[in-house]
């Protein structure tokens, strides 16, 4: 494919906008956009016909089956496919789609993680189409975005909270909006741009690793003797068969509607990265998804396997997802972009004090949108942010706060004292200072850049979660000045306290320096480490009346929710210690007691022979022998420890347990396993190492 055929295959597999318009009438086709710009429902006259598009479209593009796509708590996607065959009453197939089937959908949720919500003899489970996400082919089967609930109406997915996360926003900022007498904006969205990192290794290597395969990331495995020290690998050549693999995922991309856009070698060897282009949040959750599913099943295709782990390897960088959120309306403005009059900055000034009210207020919140067992390995690693949420603003805006807190000049050459009046406020130039890669929160000139999430992570958390706390400060601010009679000195007021109340939360300084830490907690900002120590805050009082006052989740879902990520967490780290006790036992520790043997038969065949100097077989001898005793000492611990997992425990217990025993019982293993490693003959060495591994594509 070249340039010029871009235009033909974009969206090409997409029920979009532009195919509605052709294939829908004219009142069906606003039906159809009344949906999806204001939530108006459709009708079931107008459902079947758009059914009846979307089937003859779909059979056209290759489909023979159709499935509602959704996110359950699972962290991945699901679906179902049914045939549109069907026969008639001669037994001859004809193709079939109702607009029952469009619309709803009936699935068995027993599987499911649902953190208590259902009975387990409770099955069955909806899927709600999504008219907001357009539906697609892929695999010759027509994908329909849907929600997923319980028989009882709640949430068993991720899709669900966002999807009224956005509703609450929208409804609060234009509230804000119209104060400053903006009555032409009917609607704002929340944006997002997803970049998302991940590894590419060849499959022979892979497939040689029973840690990755089970687990993602390795649970063994010594430093290699060139990692990302120099710095040649970011931004550096990319190799043939990657540029090749690359080509095809943007192509498959291309075809679904997904903006991919930019592509480059990441930091650690084997590590790369791919951004898309920005849109609404719902629809930017919905393409992350697709773009990991891509990103896996291409490289399958071309002999390589693609690792979404937060930390696939020890000693070398992980993969994070840098989440690059804003508001925009739907008049083209960027509300976090400043204006150039004083009215627009003082708008502008609200809308970001609603973020930093927020994210002071709801830090917690903010580091459980991420918390997960695999990204506690790449935190606070000196690659990623801490576990410490603050936010950098850059040095021009900072100074603007800390000018309108004390009532002094912006500006070194004006003498006179800086008043918050509407009609004087300065000119705030966009993004005109540095960025800090440390800061976990950082605004980047019109949009913040949410750097702390992982990986592998759904995205659709850590934007709803974001989506609720600006909403509801919004509301908090709508409150206060509606009711003034003053605007201006209600709006001179309430900025002022807020900037004084939350300053606290404002870091430009190196976020990964242990200094932060002490001054953080001086601070009075919290550091949860762990997910464990994270995630019981979730149904912390405060939390949950933002979610139940928003109306984004309900108690039980809230706690729901907090259950399958504690239930998960030890989950995970219950896999991994099995995957590594039988790995210790059945591939390293056969090695181990092959290189002994091996040096022990060449030491006495010296010995025979005469008197041959063997300090070196005698130390390697000596060190191995150490080592395996340690060693062995080590899995005997982690074995008892996992015999000791009690399975009855709360969820909490056993994630607590998981942290406390299991995953330092683990690490002790591998202490031993590693030093051994860099002692092992090439020849006997149970799996291929990490240089094996980062430098197996090699062309």
């Amino acid at each position: 494919m070249n340039g010029k055929n871009l235009p033909e295959i974009f969206g090409s597999m997409v029920f979009g906008d532009k195919v509605m318009k052709e294939r829908l009438d004219a009142d069906t086709y606003k039906a159809v956009r009344r949906a999806i710009d204001g939530g108006a429902p459709l009708s079931f006259a107008e459902a079947k016909k758009v059914a009846a598009a979307m089937k003859d479209w779909a059979i056209e593009k290759g489909a023979t089956h159709f499935t509602h796509w959704f996110q359950p708590m699972t962290g991945i996607t699901a679906e179902k496919h049914d045939g549109f065959a069907e026969p008639d009453k001669d037994g001859n197939p004809i193709m079939k789609f109702s607009a029952k089937s469009l619309v709803k959908g009936e699935s068995d949720a027993s599987s499911f993680p649902s953190g208590g919500l259902r009975a387990t003899f409770e099955a069955r489970g909806y899927t709600a189409w999504d008219p907001t996400s357009y539906a697609f082919v892929k695999d010759r089967s027509l994908y329909i975005p849907t929600a997923f609930c319980s028989y009882g109406g709640e949430a068993l997915d991720k899709k669900t909270p966002l999807l009224r996360s956005m509703e609450t926003l929208n409804r609060e900022a234009l509230r804000v909006l119209k104060l400053f007498g903006n009555k032409t904006v009917k609607k704002v969205v929340p944006t997002v741009g997803a970049e998302q990192e991940y590894f590419l290794i060849d499959k022979s290597v892979y497939e040689k690793r029973l840690d990755l395969i089970h687990c993602g990331r390795t649970l063994f495995g010594a430093r290699p003797a060139k990692g990302q020290e120099l710095e040649d690998h970011y931004y550096g050549a990319i190799k043939t068969r990657v540029s090749d693999f690359m080509k095809d995922v943007d192509e498959e991309l291309w075809k679904l509607g997904v903006y991919a856009k930019t592509e480059h070698n990441e930091v650690a060897p084997a590590q790369h990265e791919l951004a898309c282009v920005y849109s609404s949040v719902n629809i930017a959750c919905d393409q992350n998804q697709l773009t990991m599913e891509t990103l896996k099943s291409v490289a399958n295709r071309h002999g390589m396997v693609c690792l979404l782990h937060e930390k696939p390897f020890a000693s070398v960088n992980g993969s994070g997802k840098h989440n690059n959120w804003s508001l925009s309306t739907d008049t083209g403005e960027n509300l976090f972009e400043p204006g150039d009059t004083p009215q627009e900055n003082a708008q502008f000034l609200l809308f970001l004090l609603a973020v930093i009210k927020g994210v002071d207020e709801y830090q917690d919140l903010l580091r459980i949108s991420v918390a997960t067992a695999g990204n506690d390995h790449r935190l606070g690693a000196d690659e990623a942010p801490p576990a410490i949420v603050s936010i950098y603003l850059g040095e021009d805006i900072e100074r603007i706060l800390k000018s309108i807190e004390n009532g002094k000049s912006y500006s070194a050459l004006k003498a006179e004292d800086l008043k918050i009046g509407v009609s004087v406020l300065p000119s705030i130039q966009k993004d005109s200072t540095d960025r800090n890669r440390t800061s976990p929160l950082a605004f980047t000139g019109n949009k913040f850049e949410f750097r702390m999430v992982g990986s592998n992570t759904n995205i659709a958390c850590p934007n709803f979660i974001f989506n609720t706390i600006v909403a509801d400060e919004l509301a908090s601010f709508a409150d206060e000045l509606e009711k003034a009679t003053d605007f201006n000195a209600a709006l001179s007021s309430l900025i002022k306290r807020t900037i004084k109340k939350h300053k606290r939360i404002i870091f430009a300084g190196n976020n990964y320096s242990r200094e932060w830490e002490k001054e953080a907690e001086k601070r009075g900002l919290k550091n949860y480490k762990t997910t464990v120590d994270a995630l019981p805050h979730y149904i912390d009082a405060k939390n949950v009346k933002l979610f139940k006052r928003r109306k984004v989740l309900s108690e039980s879902e809230i706690k729901s929710r907090m259950e399958i990520l504690l239930e998960n967490y030890a989950n995970i780290v219950h896999i991994e210690a099995f995957t590594a006790l039988d790995i210790a036992r059945k591939e390293i520790a056969p090695a181990l007691i092959a290189y002994q043997s091996f040096i022990l038969t060449e030491l006495n065949g010296k010995k025979a022979y005469g008197n041959f100097d063997c300090t070196l077989e005698k130390g390697i001898l000596d060190k191995m022998s150490a080592l395996s005793a340690s060693f062995s000492a080590a899995v005997d611990k982690l074995e008892v420890d996992l015999d000791g997992y009690d399975k009855s425990l709360s969820n909490y217990e056993k994630a607590l347990y998981c942290k406390d025993k299991l995953l330092i019982d683990m690490e002790e293993v591998r202490k031993y396993a590693d030093s051994a490693e860099l002692l092992l003959s090439k020849k006997i060495s149970p799996f291929p190492t990490y240089e094996d591994i980062l430098y197996s594509v090699k062309y």
